[in-house]
């Protein structure tokens, strides 16, 4: 069996004990001639060419550290850039038309590049048409219908009449619409872009059919997103089960929604319905919400599920679904007990699956992951250096302008040749459940993993005074700190408008911005964003004991 050199990108290393260990997690897997550098961040060995990437990456990732790319090198299955001129029909073909795409395409499009985009569906991706944009259009209608019908300020008296739903949809609909013709439709003319409508299959490393047309191209990308994935449960395929985008599509608010799952997808659209008068039920197999968050902010979720009433089954294995009479019965074992749960509407939300059926990327000597993911190095190349992949496809960040940003840097270096990598060490993360969830950098626990000795600090939103006169301090800041260099690892917040709040984070992470850094600059008062001036100030000092502004 033929082998291949890898050199592996890795964070976390700070000293030669951390080369032993990432050689012994690799070593377990039956690499030979490995060899680690804590100063250049990276591990080189031979391997067995059917190893698993994904197994590789578990062993670094078990062995407390992180690998954020690989290089194949003296690959046979690697088919080798072309040394001779030949000709395409387009310079730069990409398979979706999604956030990732277009992106690429409008960043190719600088360099002159004949450009067409492939779409099986409906153009614009998951964002616009079934994913961000409907769901927080709802999902605000749905704040406004609740704080109609309860607030916590004397002396208004407001009432929340009966939900049109159909007319909310409708209106959901015709943004969609509007947004998705002027963001995606009409650029396809203004920058002169192909559009061709269909299936696109893999002939080889150069040639695609869609549906019956045979394509050339120099250079490909695969941007094909995600779709929910569903779990084998018995019965699960003979029951109307709703996923997130069919959720998005009722005419109607159910009497009671029942959700197998209980991540972002699941709480917003459990908040959504329940907002809207539904009777909600998360079924969490866990015994933690957000389990990758921390832990201070699962607790904090866990409070406003409770304050609204969502009800939360912890500890539960669904072990089959039926249906009778349009109501849907869920069969569980939670914490040892059997239980039914039984509602007239069921919301699959299990995580999502990358869009790689039968695109027939064998072919194209394209190599997937075990999800089924197109595996890629830092500059978004595949195992074919002709091809790339960008956004969910690949399975990381599931995040729109994490998409976007690496459609551009892909395009960038297939059809320009610039060289790029993909930067995601300060990538934000939001739920937009209110309060919101915002979250960017390290969690404590993955600083102490990366060999850090950490400070924190936990801020009730209590002492926020922006959370005391909007009368719902429910949430929490948390930042993690490195103790010694005092930067700043982590920002975690659970809050209204922390969405908003968390780019601050972002640029604090990015720049390796301290503590200090935080407490030095000025916040204006009564601002969520004051909050995480706070949180930096209780690293040294009780903020309970400061006026107004003082710090």
């Amino acid at each position: 069996m033929a082998s291949i050199q890898f050199k592996l990108n890795i964070e976390g290393m700070t000293c030669t004990d951390c080369e032993k260990h990432i050689v012994k997690a690799v070593s377990e897997l039956g690499v030979a001639q490995a060899n680690a550098d804590f100063r250049r961040n990276e591990a080189v060995f031979t391997a067995p060419s059917d190893i698993s990437l994904d197994r590789l990456f578990k062993a670094i990732r078990d062995a407390g550290y992180t690998p954020t790319g690989v290089e194949l090198r003296d690959d046979p299955h690697v088919e080798p850039p072309s040394t001779q001129a030949r000709e395409y029909d387009y310079d730069f073909l990409i398979i979706g038309t999604g956030a990732a795409a277009f992106s690429a395409a409008i960043e190719a499009a600088k360099f002159d590049a004949r450009i067409a985009l492939v779409e099986r569906s409906v153009i614009g991706g998951t964002c616009v048409n079934v994913g961000c944009v409907p769901s927080k259009a709802l999902l605000r209608a749905g704040e406004v219908y609740h704080q109609a019908g309860g607030h916590s300020f004397a002396g208004i008296y407001t009432s929340a009449q009966r939900v049109d739903w159909q007319a909310l949809v409708d209106q959901k609909d015709a943004l969609v619409k509007e947004l998705r013709k002027h963001k995606y439709e009409d650029l396809m003319d203004a920058y002169g872009f192909t559009l061709l409508q269909g299936d696109a299959k893999f002939i080889d490393g150069h040639t695609v059919m869609v549906e019956d047309q045979r394509i050339t191209s120099a250079k490909f990308l695969i941007a094909t997103g995600a779709s929910p994935q569903i779990p084998e449960i018995e019965g699960l395929s003979d029951v109307s089960y709703l996923t997130s985008t069919s959720a998005l599509e009722l005419c109607a608010v159910p009497d009671h929604l029942v959700v197998i799952g209980s991540g972002f997808i699941a709480l917003e659209m459990g908040q959504l319905f329940r907002n809207a008068g539904a009777r909600v039920t998360l079924i969490k197999r866990g015994d933690r919400l957000l389990p990758s968050y921390e832990p201070e902010v699962s607790e904090a979720v866990a409070q406003v599920l409770k304050r609204q009433g969502i009800d939360v089954i912890y500890g539960a294995t669904c072990e089959r679904v039926s249906e009778e009479d349009g109501i849907k019965s869920v069969y569980l074992i939670a914490q040892g007990e059997a239980r039914v749960i039984r509602g007239d509407a069921l919301l699959v939300a299990a995580g999502r699956k990358p869009n790689t059926a039968g695109l027939d990327l064998e072919k194209a000597n394209v190599r997937i992951g075990e999800k089924g993911q197109v595996l890629v190095v830092d500059g978004m190349r595949t195992s074919n250096p002709d091809v790339y992949a960008a956004g969910d496809v690949t399975l990381g960040p599931q995040f729109v302008y994490v998409a976007a940003h690496q459609g551009a840097i892909a395009a960038s270096n297939a059809v320009g040749k610039e060289g790029r990598k993909v930067d995601l060490r300060a990538v934000p993360s939001v739920i937009f459940t209110h309060p919101a969830i915002a979250s960017v950098g390290l969690t404590e626990e993955e600083a102490k993993a990366h060999g850090h000795e950490t400070r924190v600090s936990i801020l009730s939103l209590e002492a926020v005074p922006r959370a005391l006169v909007n009368r719902d301090t429910t949430g929490v800041f948390k930042l993690v700190a490195d103790a010694k260099t005092r930067k700043i690892l982590g920002v975690h917040v659970v809050a209204e408008n922390a969405g908003d709040v968390i780019y601050s984070g972002v640029l604090a992470i990015k720049f390796g911005l301290t503590i200090d850094d935080v407490t030095g600059t000025l916040a204006p008062y009564l601002t969520m964003a004051e909050g995480l001036k706070l949180a930096a100030l209780t690293f040294d000092r009780d903020v309970s004991t400061l006026s107004c502004c003082a710090g």
